[in-house]
């Protein structure tokens, strides 16, 4: 087959999270067993305009911010001739609205919906047009019967609620690489080390985390913390670092390899994700694969893939007394730390991209074949 996929960001983007991360590990695969698979996406500051990435033809245009407006001319003017068998569409945050001008079999991608969560991330304006742009979008993929691809049981039953078919809705989770992600013991920082993997965005929640160390040095001193990830939240939780008295304790590392992402997954004796909201919490399998157990909030997505008290312990989102109270139980009992350990990497290793690419071929060559009877 000829596939299209259309997504807002590429691997390579300083600025691509798990998203990016899903749709290049499934899609490399599909690519490598034969398939053609060309990836239009914005463009970012020294990249290339058109490269192959694994297999994936890579073109990039414009900037980020208005990259939706790059879409429909590209669309009628480059990709129609191209004879494509079919589309991805993969909806992040600003959606596309495929549907109304794509000939092609359309397939969605959707991690989970922002819903009135924007609010908490941008400034009003900006998050009233996010808002509005995916109450849009909602009725015109519903209307079209475009069916979806969803990471979770969660987002699966969030698309049910806003009146999607669950015929439609294709559960595909996000998975790790198990060549990469593996546990190392020897790894493990001799001292306590916490830390959070992924985007510095305001609805991850990140200041939670910052907000509840001072309450875990006091029950365990020299505990560590690393924030590894950038983004566009990264001053403001600096500003907090500094205004709490935390520049000893508190190390970001910005924007790091996937090789030293490993090496920092495995130095932490727990990982945290205080997010709002996820579609799955693919750092968190990531970590689980590393041998790390992660307390997380007890949100959709996240509570789909921290199972608590096997693999990993949850918190009630925004709690900080009781975030703090969890991590400093996973620092302090060996027992239960080991435990949680030996359940995080038997729960990763049921997650492999190899499957999830073969799940995700079938359903396109599925929608393909109906469409051409």
């Amino acid at each position: 087959m000829r596939i299209l996929l259309l997504n807002w960001q590429d691997r390579t983007n300083p600025l691509a999270g798990g998203a990016e991360v899903h749709l290049h590990n499934i899609f490399s695969r599909i690519a490598g067993s034969g398939h053609e698979v060309t990836l239009f996406c914005s463009s970012y500051p020294g990249a290339a305009a058109e490269e192959r990435l694994d297999g994936i033809r890579v073109i990039r245009q414009g900037g980020r911010n208005f990259f939706n407006f790059q879409l429909l001319p590209a669309c009628f003017r480059r990709f129609r001739g191209e004879n494509y068998d079919i589309v991805v569409d993969d909806v992040n945050k600003i959606p596309f609205f495929t549907p109304l001008f794509v000939r092609q079999p359309l397939f969605g991608i959707i991690h989970h919906l922002f819903g009135r969560s924007i609010f908490a991330e941008i400034n009003p304006l900006a998050a009233s047009y996010v808002w509005l742009m995916e109450q849009l979008a909602l009725v015109v993929y519903r209307a079209s019967r475009m069916p979806f691809f969803v990471v979770s049981s969660s987002t699966r039953d969030e698309m049910a609620n806003h009146g999607f078919s669950e015929t439609d809705l294709v559960l595909v989770h996000n998975c790790v690489d198990h060549e990469l992600y593996r546990s190392d013991p020897a790894g493990r920082s001799q001292a306590p080390v916490i830390g959070y993997c992924g985007r510095l965005k305001r609805y991850k929640g990140v200041d939670q985390l910052l907000r509840a160390v001072p309450q875990i040095l006091k029950e365990v001193p020299g505990t560590r913390v690393v924030i590894v990830g950038e983004g566009d939240d990264r001053p403001r939780l600096e500003r907090m670092v500094r205004t709490l008295g935390l520049a000893d304790t508190v190390t970001f590392t910005g924007f790091v390899t996937e090789s030293r992402k490993v090496e920092m997954l495995r130095s932490m004796w727990c990982g945290v994700n205080s997010s709002s909201k996820e579609g799955w919490g693919l750092t968190v399998v990531e970590a689980n694969a590393c041998g790390t157990p992660v307390v997380a909030s007890d949100v959709p997505g996240l509570r789909d893939v921290v199972r608590d008290g096997e693999t990993g312990l949850l918190y009630r989102h925004g709690d900080i007394p009781h975030l703090a109270g969890q991590v400093v139980r996973m620092l302090r009992d060996t027992q239960l730390r080991e435990r949680l350990t030996s359940g995080a990497l038997a729960w990763a290793s049921r997650f492999n991209w190899d499957t999830a690419a073969e799940e995700t071929l079938a359903a396109l060559q599925s929608r393909v074949a109906r469409r051409t009877r």
